[in-house]
């Protein structure tokens, strides 16, 4: 696991959850940057990308 990737992870994580409940469409782009972000360091790290729905707990 990359020390890289684990930032990037987390990042992402964070972008997403402050943009993910605005309602500007603004919001919901930054907060796609944000999954985005993440899923690159989950790759970088060999994890599988998180591809079910935000909020969803899976």
């Amino acid at each position: 696991m990359s020390v890289e990737g684990k930032a990037k992870e987390a990042a992402g994580y964070v972008k997403e959850e402050l943009y993910e409940h605005g309602k500007p469409p603004e919001s919901q782009k930054k907060a796609q940057e944000g999954r985005d972000l993440r899923n690159e360091g989950r790759v970088e790290d060999g994890k599988p990308p998180k591809t079910t729905k935000p909020g969803t707990s899976h």
